[in-house]
């Protein structure tokens, strides 16, 4: 028998591999631009936490708004909450894909996906990746694991 400390590590573990897991699973949309996914389910306060949070992440590894995002997303609330995040932060946000060829775009992807109770998050552009597991109740959401941050190039 495990001794009741390991528990949690092998959650933050089996949560770390489906990460992982989860780079690979994007698939590219008709625009060369990779598709988004979030449930529905997630209430718009807790949608609002969790893309508060994760925008507030990103923002210290690319800046605030110093570029243009390219954001593909999905009807659900985490979608319409990212977008707002991020124009809260001072970025620009395009969803339509066309933009002046002077411009500095930033394509950015996100996953939220629910995870023996919790739910895990995940933005990625083509230079960082950030990952966080979320406890979720209907009025909002807390970070339940440190952030997960990996840097390309």
């Amino acid at each position: 028998m495990r001794a009741p400390h390991t528990i949690p590590s092998l959650r933050l573990a089996a949560a770390a591999l489906i990460l992982i897991l989860l780079s690979g699973c994007q698939s590219a949309g008709t625009d060369g631009i990779v598709v988004s996914d979030a449930p529905p389910e997630i209430s718009g306060p807790a949608a609002s936490a969790i893309a508060g949070d994760m925008v507030n992440r990103l923002a210290e590894q690319i800046g605030p708004g110093k570029a243009t995002v390219a954001l593909k997303p999905d009807d659900s609330p985490f979608g319409q909450a990212l977008e707002a995040a991020l124009k809260g932060w001072g970025y620009a946000v395009v969803t339509d894909q066309k933009t002046d060829d002077k411009q500095k775009v930033i394509p950015l992807v996100y996953v939220i996906m629910p995870f023996e109770g919790q739910v895990l998050a995940r933005l990625s552009t083509s230079d960082v990746e950030l990952g966080r597991a979320y406890s979720v109740t209907a009025n909002g959401a807390t970070p339940a694991s440190a952030l997960s941050l990996l840097k390309r190039g």
